[in-house]
């Protein structure tokens, strides 16, 4: 019997969110717990789902925490939260043969700016040289010199939006499981790009980015890589290697590595200028709306919490007021003082508040409304495709005038209508609906909507990269820099 270790630490942070996330914010399982993901389109799911059908395989689940996207983590909770997972890990790894790491990629922590590069340091001081490591990551994860280091081998999501949850997991199991059987030597070839992109370009399923992450794939399947990925980072965690890079990984054949790693990347730098976030203004997308049949989609991707945002933008809500658009407004707001006065006055009660501002005042001024309290709920649901649970604390559904929002205590993922499902709306009830997340599945929106409008709107996680403030990633970097060439170079890594 070999036995496999299994740990998990996930989250992306936006550095310009300035509101810290907490230990607190964080799902802890521990143990056997693990095996909740059984079945789930979750990295662990997938990874369970191999392991599992494998003959003479034990598993050994020890630590997974996971929070949502939220600001730079305190250095208390990463002091705690890091502790925890090591000592968890560290009581375990001499029983195994190999190890597990399911990593989001994009985490900050106050005095640690590559958090995941300090776990797999510390993981493989305990396992030694010998036991296989084998990682997975989003692709808006930063992949770092130091993380590269610790790890044999690592699979990288293939989809954005990401449906490929527990497809990445099952790729990384197997790849371990291949290293445990012996022989294989993966070299590992990592070409930079400086370049930081959004925009529906990005979009797998039409974009050019999802081009080249075919031909990933297609080196995977033709057996010429034992992974391959490209990893566009989020351009919202300013930490020292962010970037977009090419990663691609063989069995010991590194001119095949470095060279596919510097095709790709030399393939990815022209289309860099498609690949930034197409915006529309404000007062022009609500006076087209006023003249549109059907409903239309407010994409607020500078707020979007899935990203690193607070949730407390009211800036679509106070304009449309503003300008007297008359349909119906289906929204979504992040302000716990605003949902706590409407729990104290109860389902039909019509009370006086503000929304908005509660956590970046400094972008968005706390708006007064006048409100009756349509429904009451612990804000709990559970996402659509990832099917997690989700925990908006006590939240509120609030109507002024042709407004229905829905107010939170706690930011969660918005990436789907899990929150609007859960509180009783239905987005094909209303003609414009505010989405805070800068992409979501086909079905959920665009395949119906009349129009889907990408605002450009102030917030954390604007896809305006430029005027965000970045000071620590790398320079110069595109689009913060002008860059005049470009000549792709892989680096090689070989841990045996």
């Amino acid at each position: 019997m070999r036995n496999i270790l299994i740990v998990e630490c996930m989250q992306e942070i936006s550095s310009f969110n300035p509101v810290p996330s907490e230990y607190e914010n964080f799902e802890i399982e521990r143990g056997g717990a693990l095996f909740g993901q059984r079945g789930k389109n979750t990295a662990i799911g997938g990874a369970l789902s191999v392991f599992e059908g494998a003959e003479g395989i034990g598993i050994v689940p020890t630590f997974a925490a996971r929070a949502g996207s939220a600001g730079l983590l305190s250095a208390a909770g990463w002091s705690r939260l890091s502790g925890e997972l090591l000592a968890a890990v560290g009581e375990r790894i001499d029983e195994v043969d190999g190890i597990y790491v399911s990593l989001h990629g994009a985490m900050g922590a106050d005095g640690e700016l590559d958090p995941e590069g300090h776990l797999l340091a510390e993981i493989r001081k305990m396992a030694g040289p010998d036991k296989p490591i084998v990682i997975s990551l989003d692709l808006h994860g930063i992949l770092t010199d130091r993380m590269i280091r610790q790890a044999d081998a690592m699979a990288i999501y293939h989809t954005y939006p990401h449906v490929d949850f527990a497809d990445t997991g099952a790729r990384a199991a197997r790849l371990l499981l291949d290293l445990m059987q012996g022989g294989r030597r993966p070299t590992i070839a990592r070409a930079v790009i400086p370049a930081l992109v959004r925009g529906d370009e990005l979009i797998t399923r039409t974009g050019c980015y999802g081009d080249l992450i075919r031909e990933c794939q297609r080196l995977e399947r033709e057996g010429r890589a034992l992974a391959a990925g490209i990893m566009i980072g989020n351009p919202f965690t300013d930490v020292p290697e962010l970037c977009s890079q090419v990663i691609v990984i063989t069995d010991d054949d590194p001119d095949t590595a470095a060279a596919e790693a510097e095709r790709l990347a030399s393939e990815f730098w022209p289309m860099r200028h498609r690949m930034q976030g197409k915006l529309i203004a404000l007062d022009r997308a609500i006076a087209q709306a006023r003249t549109i049949e059907g409903t239309v989609c407010f994409t607020d991707a500078a707020d979007a919490t899935s990203s690193g945002a607070t949730g407390d933008s009211n800036s679509i809500l106070r304009a449309l007021r503003d300008a007297g658009y008359p349909k119906r407004v289906l929204a979504q707001i992040v302000d716990p003082a605003a949902a706590e006065a409407a729990h104290r006055a109860g389902v039909g009660a019509t009370i006086e508040v503000t929304l908005g501002g509660a956590m970046d005042p400094e972008r968005f001024q706390p708006m007064p409304v006048k409100a009756q309290v349509k429904l009451l709920s612990d804000g709990s649901g559970r996402l659509e495709t990832m099917r997690l649970a989700l925990d908006a604390g006590p939240t509120a559904v609030l109507a002024f005038d042709n407004v229905t929002v829905v107010v939170m205590s706690r930011s969660v993922s918005l990436f789907d209508r899990a929150m609007y499902f859960a509180n009783g709306l239905n987005p094909v009830d209303f003609d414009l609906v505010v989405v805070k997340s800068p992409h979501t599945e086909y079905a959920m929106y665009d395949q119906w909507v009349e129009k889907n409008f990408n605002i450009d709107a102030p917030g954390a996680t604007s896809a305006d990269i430029r005027q965000l403030g970045h000071t620590i990633c790398a320079r110069p970097m595109f689009p913060l820099d002008d860059i005049d060439g470009f000549v792709a170079q892989a680096n090689l890594y070989h841990r045996h």
